[in-house]
């Protein structure tokens, strides 16, 4: 039996270097990356048809056309093999549709078709948005290698004219995204924007950095229609949910939890302070937790490594997710979850709903010794603010949903 292909990555393809001779190298179903003498790398499709190996069917430059393209190129002519067609003259068109892109325009129009089909639509519209509002009519027409970081200055000098700088941010990181994805396909060689400073751009002071309902919404929209583990989406949500801190989170386990309550018990121990912490959960956090719990990967902690269930995941896991994701969120920490939760439920209640001094400066936790009363109202709080969330994901408004 022929020994199966282990599919390739990304990185794996870009890291393949040229030899003396050219060489191939298999990605499995037929599909095979051709690396020539001179470093230029072409996918092509193997296949028998009527008993017989046929000449490889040339599917098209790397630099045009990224693996998972080229996967979706290979399974279309395996099924065409299979119906005893000859993929040859199709290879041939698809190529011939594949126009070069070194002009600006072009380039954005393959970014966009091939490295930002695996993102969310959220985080798909946002680029887009960008580009056609502003990149591509200033610079659109320009060759990729002639576009300098003057030209990137000009472009967010003209948006922060408008007042709206941290669009003018988002859109220097757009422009710097893409040309980093050329860079990998050997179409440019240096990244204009990378040059261009983001503090000279807009400034935000991180300890008041504060998530707009816009951009909470945004934000999990994001995070769910995205391919991480789903032990790390839940994370995510409980997490603004119970405004914790990370590490409160990630090193919980399951003894600290009450779910029929909706209570979890942080350890005095486990927080080095003097005294438990009482946190209430609300619905929504008691359903996740649930989900957790019946798809249990480890008796004592609530988020395992993947290495082994006796020790919890690294405090570096959540933000490494959410970097991969590329969230559409500017100069934001997952710290800033805390304080974004406080700011919002500062607007969300009414005087009289207002809590003492103390307990509004840590919404959610129960102080020790608190009436019956004060734990009511923290219940009340946390399920307000988890409806308040669920409305930014949904994109509706219930209530108040002003913006600090």
């Amino acid at each position: 039996m022929p020994r199966l292909a282990v599919p390739l990555t990304e990185a794996q393809v870009r890291a393949l270097e040229p030899r003396d001779t050219r060489y191939c190298v298999a990605d499995g179903n037929g599909l095979v990356i051709e690396i020539m003498t001179t470093g230029t790398k072409i996918w092509r499709f193997r296949y028998t048809l009527n008993g017989k190996r046929q000449p490889l069917a040339t599917i098209g430059d790397y630099r045009m056309i990224s693996l998972r393209v080229a996967r979706a190129k290979a399974q279309k002519y395996a099924e065409m093999v299979a119906q005893g067609i000859s993929p040859v003259a199709t290879a041939r068109r698809d190529r011939g549709a594949e126009s070069k892109a070194d002009i600006l325009r072009e380039a954005a129009e393959l970014y966009l078709a091939t490295e930002m089909a695996g993102k969310s639509e959220e985080y798909r519209r946002t680029t887009r948005r960008a580009l056609d509002k502003d990149v591509l009519p200033a610079i659109g027409h320009m060759q990729i290698k002639a576009v300098t970081a003057d030209d990137i200055v000009a472009i967010c000098d003209r948006i922060k004219s408008r007042g709206s700088p941290k669009m003018a941010l988002h859109t220097r990181n757009v422009v710097k995204r893409l040309y980093e994805y050329l860079i990998a396909r050997q179409l440019a060689s240096s990244n204009p924007a990378e040059v261009v400073p983001a503090r000279s751009i807009a400034t935000f002071d991180s300890r008041t950095r504060v998530l707009s309902g816009d951009e909470i919404g945004a934000m999990f929209r994001s995070i769910d229609a995205s391919n991480i583990r789903r032990p790390l989406k839940l994370a995510l949500h409980l997490l603004v949910l119970t405004m914790v801190r990370k590490s409160d989170l990630v090193e919980s386990t399951w003894a600290e939890f009450n779910l029929d309550k909706a209570m979890w018990t942080i350890p005095a121990a486990r927080l080095k302070k003097d005294r438990d912490q009482r946190v209430p959960l609300s619905q929504q956090a008691v359903s996740m937790l649930r989900e957790l719990d019946h798809a249990k990967a480890s008796r004592k902690f609530v988020f395992p490594s993947v290495r082994g269930d006796d020790r919890p995941i690294a405090k570096s896991t959540l933000n490494q997710a959410v970097k991969a994701l590329g969230l559409d969120v500017e100069h934001f920490v997952l710290h800033d979850f805390r304080r974004t939760a406080t700011a919002h439920l500062r607007k969300l209640m009414q005087p009289s709903d207002a809590l003492d001094q103390n307990t509004a400066t840590t919404p959610g936790h129960i102080a020790q010794g608190a009436s019956a009363e004060n734990a009511a109202k923290q219940r009340w709080v946390m399920q307000r603010w988890a409806d308040f969330v669920d409305a930014q994901i949904e994109g509706t408004r219930r209530g108040s949903t002003s913006t600090p």
